[in-house]
């Protein structure tokens, strides 16, 4: 009697496994969707920001043209002289 019971109990644990495998199959898509939500939305929030700023550079440019142009100039000694530094401490190891 025990050998009839086998097979019935076995395609009941057969179908508890699918069973748990479609759940698991729903929550991953769910988490999925979610996740790929989360990172339009932080994409678009970047590129609202990013238009912020560069409007705000354009017309900071604009209205104070000769401070931007030394600012630039500056950033751009401060920059090849950290480089400059990097490529000489790099050759003397």
């Amino acid at each position: 009697m025990q050998n009839h019971k086998l097979p019935s109990q076995a395609d009941g644990i057969a179908d508890q496994a699918i069973a748990s495998l479609d759940d698991a199959g729903e929550q991953v898509s769910e988490l999925t969707r979610r996740m790929v939500d989360t990172v339009r939305t932080g994409t678009h929030q970047l590129q609202d920001q990013m238009a912020r700023v560069s409007d705000t550079t354009l017309r900071y440019i604009r209205d104070e043209p000769t401070k931007s142009l030394l600012i630039a100039a500056a950033s751009g000694a401060a920059l090849m002289a950290l480089i400059s530094l990097m490529f000489r401490a790099r050759h003397h190891d």
